[in-house]
C-alpha cells in the first residue's frame, strides 16, 4: 500500500506529464515551486531557465497532444528522504524524442513541488 506521500507524488507526475504534453502553463504552475532552476544537460545544448523563462516557451510551443504525437512516459524511480525532499527518475517521449528526467521534489506547504529539472534527450528511436 502506498503511502500519502507517494499518492501525492503520482498525482503531482500525472500533472506533470499532462502538463508537458498539452503545452499547459498552468498545470505545470501546480507541478514546478516558484523557484524552479531548469538544467538542460543535453550534450551540446545545455540550457539553464527559471520558471518564468520556461512557462513562456511552454506557452509558445505547440501541444504535442495537438500535433497529434504519440505519448509514451513512466516513472522509473521515486526515492524518498523523509518527508521534505525526494528525487524522482522519469522518461517520456514526446516531439520526437526520449527524455530522461531528474526531478528533485520538495515538500512545502502547498505539497510536493519540483524544484530542479535537470533532464537529456535523444532523437527518438524507432
Amino acid at each position: 500500500m502506498k503511502s500519502s506521500d507517494e499518492l501525492q507524488i503520482d498525482a503531482l507526475m500525472e500533472r506533470y506529464f499532462e502538463g508537458l504534453y498539452q503545452s499547459d502553463s498552468e498545470i505545470l504552475r501546480t507541478v514546478f515551486h516558484p523557484e524552479l532552476a531548469y538544467v538542460n544537460a543535453t550534450d551540446g545544448n545545455h540550457e539553464f531557465m527559471d520558471l518564468e523563462t520556461y512557462m513562456t516557451r511552454i506557452d509558445n510551443r505547440e501541444p504535442p497532444a495537438k500535433r497529434g504525437d504519440p505519448r509514451r512516459e513512466s516513472v522509473d524511480r521515486v526515492s524518498l528522504t523523509g518527508r521534505q525532499m525526494g528525487l524522482v527518475e522519469a522518461r517520456m517521449t514526446m516531439m520526437g524524442r526520449d527524455y530522461q528526467d531528474l526531478l528533485t521534489l520538495i515538500h512545502t506547504d502547498d505539497g510536493w513541488k519540483v524544484i530542479t529539472k535537470v533532464f537529456a534527450y535523444r532523437a527518438k528511436e524507432n
